[in-house]
């Protein structure tokens, strides 16, 4: 039997159970990138774009510094792939990158119109896809489901050899509060680097 917090004795879980959900969680992952994602990326992008890609670019628009080790780090590829990610969307013009006058060995990265307008349709056909299938559900069960996931990633990493590590685990659905990064207590590499245009629209924006 395990304790909760509250002192209220909870049955122990059994390893049917932990195998069941464990099995439902793979599944539901696998739905999101392949049915989701993948689709709605082929949508947008045909074969022209890998969802790596298009991750390298998201990463770019929401952060104001950029190093080929962060790269790397969130397509989960070694530094000379991510070197060569970066060079090849350089060259089909869908990044831009400005050598900083400080060190030319530095070099800023930004989206340029065309990798702008596209990550717009994408984020346009992934909203309307998702509605589409979640309107069979409530606004509060979609709320209480994110939440628990929430908890459970937490309790998960929690459980991990370095829970404080900087996070990247939401890849391109950055928000802003996260609960996982309370749950997991987790270091946001978005909110240490957020891009100079998400700091001025949060300082614009009226108070509630």
């Amino acid at each position: 039997m395990a304790t909760a917090d509250s002192g209220i004795v909870q049955p122990a879980i059994s390893a049917e159970l932990s195998n069941e959900f464990l099995s439902s969680a793979r599944v539901f992952a696998w739905s999101v990138r392949e049915v989701i994602e993948r689709t709605v990326l082929r949508m947008v992008a045909g074969n022209s774009l890998t969802f790596a890609q298009l991750k390298l670019l998201y990463l770019v628009a929401h952060t104001d510094t950029l190093n080929i080790g962060d790269a790397a780090a969130f397509m989960g590829v070694s530094a000379a792939a991510a070197s060569k990610a970066v060079d090849k969307l350089v060259r089909r013009r869908l990044l831009r990158r400005t050598e900083t006058q400080a060190d030319r060995r530095i070099s800023h990265l930004s989206l340029t119109e065309t990798s702008r307008k596209l990550m717009e349709a994408y984020k346009a056909a992934r909203d309307q896809m998702a509605n589409d299938i979640f309107s069979q559900f409530s606004a509060d069960e979609l709320r209480r489901t994110s939440e628990v996931l929430d908890r459970l990633a937490g309790a998960i990493v929690a459980n991990s050899d370095k829970p404080n590590s900087i996070c990247l685990q939401c890849e391109i659905y950055y928000r802003e509060p996260c609960r996982f990064r309370e749950f997991g207590q987790r270091n946001c590499f978005y909110e240490r680097h957020q891009s100079e245009e998400q700091a001025v629209t949060r300082t614009d924006a009226p108070n509630k």
